[in-house]
């Protein structure tokens, strides 16, 4: 266990952001791979992995249902030095994470093709979309045991041991990938179930190993059988934080998929170009993502702590961090974006679709991190409805006018990315001003208390 609620709140970001951003790059990397060796199957093979790839944000936002829950009241333990609890919230999530791993499964392979069919632009993008996910799905149900053991340790201020688990199995991945996607050394090439088997078994390799550290390593929080006995208090408790995080989530799987339907139209390269510059802005994305992933649980244990100015100050380091960032990837997205996306494909329609895409929504990067940042204080302070309500507002100002435009004759794709710009700079703002009041109500009930000299 680290404590967070002592020592420069600039030094605490830093430290945990640093290996969190290093496994987030890597955990991205292993989906770069899998891009760029499905690309060279063609333009259906990446339409269809593409639209397929967005059923992730329905099991992201299950995954945070249960990962945010789980870091939010372990911090909050942790905080106030209370082990037993934080002991028990962690085995109930590890509870929770089978069952949302058992409900992945079975309803994964039901809605598989009735979703695939709905979204891919051609009949051979939905056979790749169908063939990815059936052999993605188990991958994707071991991901609930995943969050539940990394948000466990980065409430307790712990990320270097997630980061090692995530660069082991991306290796793993970037060995497979060509193996199984392409053939190599085994000429028996399995395209786009390659892809799938490969991540599917790298996810695998990834729990197992996460586990041993657990049985072996760890020992504020630690894995109690006795404490698998479901406790419907505690469910309570993690899914009050946790829902309403899920749903920001699943709010973005329907943003994703008003735009793979606004754009089905104009056909697999346009649906692939979106999907290669959507997986690339994920990826400039990471190191905001990691200092808002390490401002939550700082935020988290010194709420726990009270020490609410503390928690004003992380808010206040953090965003300013985030916002420093933002501007110089805008300047890198927004002058070469052939050049982000280039290494993934050959086709240049494919490519002006992605790097179009990139240069205009680089305008709300800085938006972007803004609203990353207040997202993560929300799950710090215990209350994640603010973030569900500002991602609501993106989807309903964007969804109703893309799919009236859609509609019109003059309708062209690059109208969707300005109708981005513009919903997130909105968003961010209405982030600002939820967190603001959030800080007014939640911090007047904590008084602060002397910290140790």
């Amino acid at each position: 266990m680290k404590d967070l609620t002592q020592g420069p709140i600039v030094r605490h970001i830093v430290s945990m952001a640093v290996p969190i951003a290093l496994g987030m790059i890597f955990q991205t990397l292993y989906y770069l791979v899998d891009l760029y060796f499905v690309a060279h199957l063609g333009d259906a093979a990446i339409a269809g992995v593409g639209a397929a790839g967005n059923i992730m944000f329905i099991v992201m936002g299950l995954t945070q249902v249960l990962g945010v829950g789980t870091v939010a009241l372990i911090s909050h333990a942790v905080g106030r030095k209370d082990q037993p609890e934080a002991n028990l919230i962690f085995n109930q999530s590890i509870v929770l994470s089978g069952v949302c791993g058992l409900i992945t499964l079975v309803g994964g392979y039901a809605i598989t093709h009735t979703y695939m069919a709905a979204v891919a632009a051609d009949e051979q993008a939905l056979a790749a979309g169908q063939t990815y996910l059936y052999w993605f799905l188990p991958g994707m149900a071991l991901q609930f045991a995943l969050v539940s053991m990394g948000s466990a340790l980065r409430g307790t201020g712990i990320v270097q041991p997630t980061m090692v688990v995530q660069v082991v199995t991306v290796v793993l991945n970037i060995v497979l990938a060509p193996i199984l996607i392409a053939g190599w050394g085994t000429g028996y090439a399995m395209g786009v179930a390659g892809a799938g088997l490969a991540s599917t078994i790298a996810l695998v390799a990834a729990v197992v190993t996460l586990s041993l550290y657990f049985i072996r390593l760890e020992k504020y929080v630690s894995f109690h059988p006795e404490q698998w006995r479901p406790r419907m208090h505690a469910w309570k408790r993690m899914l009050a934080v946790g829902l309403p995080s899920g749903g920001e989530f699943l709010l973005l799987f329907v943003f994703m998929g008003v735009i793979y339907w606004c754009i089905r139209d104009f056909g697999a390269t346009a649906q692939a170009g979106f999907g290669i510059g959507s997986r690339v802005m994920q990826s400039i994305f990471l190191p905001v993502m990691a200092i808002a992933f390490a401002a939550g649980p700082i935020a988290g244990q010194n709420f726990g702590a009270r020490h609410p100015e503390r928690v004003r100050e992380t808010f206040r380091k953090a965003v300013l961090i985030s916002v420093v960032i933002m501007a110089i990837l805008t300047l890198l997205a927004h002058v070469s974006p052939e050049l982000l996306v280039g290494g993934f494909t050959d086709d240049p329609a494919v490519r002006t679709v992605a790097a179009t895409f990139l240069a205009i929504t680089s305008w709300n990067f800085v938006s972007q991190g803004i609203i990353f940042t207040c997202s993560s204080m929300f799950q710090g302070l215990g209350d994640t409805r603010p973030a569900l309500i500002s991602t609501g507002s993106r989807v309903l100002t964007f969804a109703l006018p893309a799919i009236w435009m859609s509609s019109q004759p003059w309708f062209e794709i690059h109208h969707l990315w300005y109708l981005s710009v513009a919903t997130v700079t909105f968003q961010a703002v209405l982030s600002w001003l939820l967190l603001r009041s959030q800080f007014k109500r939640r911090l007047a009930t904590i008084s602060p208390v002397a910290v140790p000299a």
